[in-house]
């Protein structure tokens, strides 16, 4: 799709400033209501970053269908539509993880609706960005750098310094899966000059996006513009995580692994898998397995002791390696 089309294809992203909702301002009752929602999304997000969407993604619907949607109606004040925006933006992020991307685009889509209900530009902006995030894992690359354009676009009148760092760190990797070097790297330095500036407050569903999901995004990019040295500097950096994140080191533990890999640093990648592979006792997510096959593709060409090894512990948790 051209960018243009694209563009007018997701209108809402630049003109949720425009849209009106209609909404009173609230009732106490209605309060009561939107901090209670605010507080379960606390509670489901913390229990998705420690042990993956499949713990808690069918109680956040059963709560979001029984109690937040049948008070969407006309009267419901714009804070309530913000919290269901951030629910359904969550519940995207979730069936992302289990492994069901058309269920999380859903979601996506309907948290940037109720974004324009409550006209929340900056989570329509993130919204997006999750969409260009989610086309990245799948390889969607030319999709991954047009949904960053659209959360560019919707993000044009905040002044959030982390939003515009997200934004386009996910333009750089959607560059780099092109083979777009010089576009990559400018899109990164522009993210990384971003991050530093910071400033303003992040809102709850921006915290995440610190100095280690920085690192872990960098060293994504550096890995698909095959620069594995440069991706095990960021790699080890992305380690450095605040507790609570147990799915992410996961991840990051399993990047590591990969760029040691590309560099023919077998035994230290076979030593960094292991670890990765025994975190999944606790986290159960679709990602995670992926980025485990990911790294068993890699290290296929090195047929050693550690390498079998590393597989045959991989089959007794369900990652898919070349072998089977």
């Amino acid at each position: 799709m051209q960018r243009r089309q694209f563009l007018r294809a997701t209108g809402a992203a630049v003109t949720l400033g425009a849209v009106g909702s209609g909404a009173l301002t609230g009732t106490n009752e209605q309060s009561t209501l939107v901090a209670e929602v605010r507080q379960m999304i606390a509670a489901f997000r913390a229990s998705d970053n420690r042990y993956g969407g499949s713990h808690s993604r069918s109680s956040l619907a059963a709560y979001f269908n029984r109690t937040v949607k049948p008070q969407l109606s006309v009267r419901a004040s714009t804070g309530l539509f913000a919290a269901a925006a951030e629910m359904q933006h969550l519940a995207g992020w979730m069936a992302y993880d289990i492994g069901q991307p058309e269920l999380g685009r859903y979601h996506l889509r309907e948290a940037v609706r109720l974004c324009r209900r409550a006209e929340d530009v900056p989570l329509a902006a993130e919204t997006f960005a999750g969409m260009s995030h989610q086309a990245a894992f799948q390889g969607a690359a030319d999709t991954a750098v047009d949904f960053a354009l659209a959360a560019e676009q919707a993000s044009a009148s905040v002044d959030l310094p982390v939003l515009t760092a997200e934004i386009n760190i996910l333009a750089a990797h959607g560059h780099a899966l092109k083979g777009e070097k010089s576009e990559c790297l400018h899109a990164l330095r522009e993210g990384e000059r971003a991050f530093e500036r910071g400033g303003g407050e992040t809102p709850p569903w921006l915290t995440y996006f610190d100095d280690a999901y920085l690192a872990a995004k960098t060293a994504h990019v550096f890995r698909e513009l095959g620069m594995p040295a440069e991706a095990e500097t960021y790699a080890r950096r992305s380690l450095r995580m605040n507790e609570g994140y147990e799915r992410g080191r996961l991840f990051n533990t399993a990047l590591l692994a990969s760029s040691l890999a590309d560099q023919r640093r077998v035994e230290e990648a076979c030593a960094e898998g292991g670890q990765a592979v025994a975190m999944l006792q606790q986290v159960r997510s679709v990602r995670a397995t992926a980025y485990l096959s990911d790294l068993a593709r890699r290290l296929a060409p090195f047929d050693t002791a550690s390498v079998r090894e590393l597989y045959e512990r991989m089959h007794e948790v369900g990652v898919a390696t070349p072998e089977a």
